[in-house]
C-alpha cells in the first residue's frame, strides 16, 4: 500500500465563492518525507514554480523507468555510470474541459562502461519498459527513445 497526504492550502480567506478567488496550490507529502509543492497547471490558473499533476505523472514514468532498467543492468553485468532523463507527455482536452494524455515518451540518455555493453544496454530499455507498475498502469501510450552512449 502507497500512502501520501494532500493539503489544499489556496482558500485565500474565501474558498471556492468563486472560480478566480482561490489558489490551486496544495501541498503532498508522505510520512517522513519532504513536501511537494504543487498547484495546477498555468493554463488552468496554478502556479507554475510548483509541480502540477500532469509533471508528476510523467515524472513518475521516467522516474519508475529508470528504476527498473539500473535494477536489470545491475543483474546484466551492464555498468551504468550516468543516466539523465527528458520526459515529455501529450494532453489533449476535449471541448467539455476533460482531458486525457495521449501518450509519454521517455528519452533517457545513459553512459555505460564499456562499448561491449552497449547491446545489452539498448535492449533492457525495453524490459524495463515492461516492467514499469506505473507504465503497466496507464490506458496510453509509454514510448522509449534511448540513447546509450561509452563514458
Amino acid at each position: 500500500m502507497f500512502n501520501t497526504n494532500l493539503q489544499w492550502i489556496g482558500a485565500n480567506g474565501v474558498g471556492t465563492t468563486d472560480y478566480r478567488a482561490y489558489s490551486r496550490n496544495h501541498i503532498i507529502e508522505g510520512k517522513e518525507k519532504p513536501q511537494i509543492p504543487c498547484s495546477a497547471d498555468p493554463v488552468f490558473r496554478g502556479d507554475s514554480s510548483r509541480y502540477n499533476p500532469e509533471e508528476l505523472l510523467v515524472a513518475s514514468l521516467s522516474g519508475c523507468h529508470m528504476l527498473w532498467y539500473l535494477h536489470l543492468c545491475a543483474d546484466e553485468g551492464v555498468v551504468v555510470t550516468e543516466y539523465t532523463d527528458a520526459a515529455s507527455g501529450i494532453m489533449e482536452e476535449s471541448p467539455d474541459g476533460r482531458g486525457r494524455f495521449t501518450e509519454v515518451t521517455i528519452q533517457p540518455m545513459v553512459i555505460v562502461k564499456e562499448q561491449a555493453m552497449v547491446e545489452k544496454a539498448t535492449e533492457l530499455h525495453e524490459k524495463a519498459h515492461k516492467m514499469c507498475f506505473i507504465a503497466n498502469s496507464c490506458n496510453f501510450p509509454v514510448l522509449h527513445k534511448p540513447v546509450i552512449k561509452v563514458g
